[in-house]
């Protein structure tokens, strides 16, 4: 079985999430959507409430299956039997920082290959950081994030 990882924090989950996992789809038998913890980071959402919304999301599609996790992805890509590892790309910044760490991934496991996929260009300035800013602010996210979010 082809499996590949699509993994994130998806704090808030964001319709190009939504449009790179929909369009990986057709590639792979199975995605896990794998929602890591990043200690280093500060969420706005707890991991239970970004899980329910992603989950929802999805529901209709039994290729999908979402995850929590710890750790490094490729540790979580193993354990999962996953090959790939699914990455979006929304322009050349997040093409040299997603680069950066396929390769220290590449190094680390050589088995495991990184497919990046372009967001469609309707996409390139969706980013959760920038949802979450409009959050904090009262600002309606409503067109930035899929119909499960509900904040």
């Amino acid at each position: 079985m082809t499996i590949a990882v699509f993994p994130g924090s998806f704090d808030p989950i964001t319709v190009g999430h939504v449009n790179i996992i929909n369009r990986a789809v057709s590639l792979f038998e199975k995605i896990i959507i794998g929602i890591g913890n990043n200690m280093q980071k500060q969420y706005m959402f707890p991991v239970e409430k970004r899980e329910e919304w992603i989950k929802k999301t999805f529901t209709d599609n039994s290729k999908i299956e979402v995850i929590k996790y710890d750790g490094l992805t490729i540790n979580f890509c193993r354990h999962h039997n996953a090959r790939y590892i699914i990455r979006g790309l929304r322009n050349s910044n997040d093409f040299e920082f997603e680069q950066a760490i396929a390769q220290m991934n590449k190094a680390m496991a050589h088995d495991i290959e990184t497919v990046f996929i372009p967001c469609d260009p309707k996409f390139t300035a969706v980013a959760s950081s920038i949802v979450r800013d409009i959050i904090r602010n009262k600002g309606d996210v409503s067109m930035f994030v899929p119909d499960a979010v509900k904040i």
